[in-house]
């Protein structure tokens, strides 16, 4: 499959929140996915699948010279497929587009798949942030990539 990457919109937001749903143990509201469609500092794209409906998402805020990945979510029968990665590309061509020097995420320690894909794009674990997870209790592995 190969998906089309847009911009995120209001039509997409009942679909990214089931995703949100499918994904983490502590969901963004669709409210909270709203609300980035009119912050100034958000970035936020989806992959639509072949009859548009949302296999996946990632975002971003850009502030200043420096970028942080809020979200990157793949449905779970469009996983293992290089969504992410793709998704991950676009808005890292967009911080680049965006003069950023430097992209921060955190991910759960015990996500290798995720710390996998991004390692492979350049990101670098650089510090843990004990107890940062709840629901179950995790740390977090932060990672950056300069640009």
């Amino acid at each position: 499959m190969i998906p089309s990457i847009v911009p995120m919109m209001r039509k997409h937001l009942d679909e990214m929140a089931e995703i949100e749903q499918q994904c983490f143990s502590m969901p963004w509201s669709r409210q909270s996915l709203a609300d980035e469609l009119v912050n100034e500092f958000a970035c936020y794209f989806v992959a639509e699948d072949e009859r548009g409906s949302v296999a996946g998402y990632a975002g971003m805020h850009l502030i200043v010279d420096e970028a942080y990945i809020t979200n990157v979510a793949v449905r779970a029968d469009c996983r293992r497929m290089g969504l992410a990665t793709a998704l991950l590309r676009r808005v890292l061509l967009i911080a680049k587009e965006s003069n950023v020097r430097r992209v921060t995420l955190e991910v759960r320690e015990s996500n290798n798949g995720a710390r996998k894909c991004y390692e492979s794009l350049g990101f670098s674990p650089i510090a843990v942030r004990k107890g940062y997870y709840i629901a179950p209790n995790e740390d977090a592995v932060i990672y950056e990539k300069t640009i």
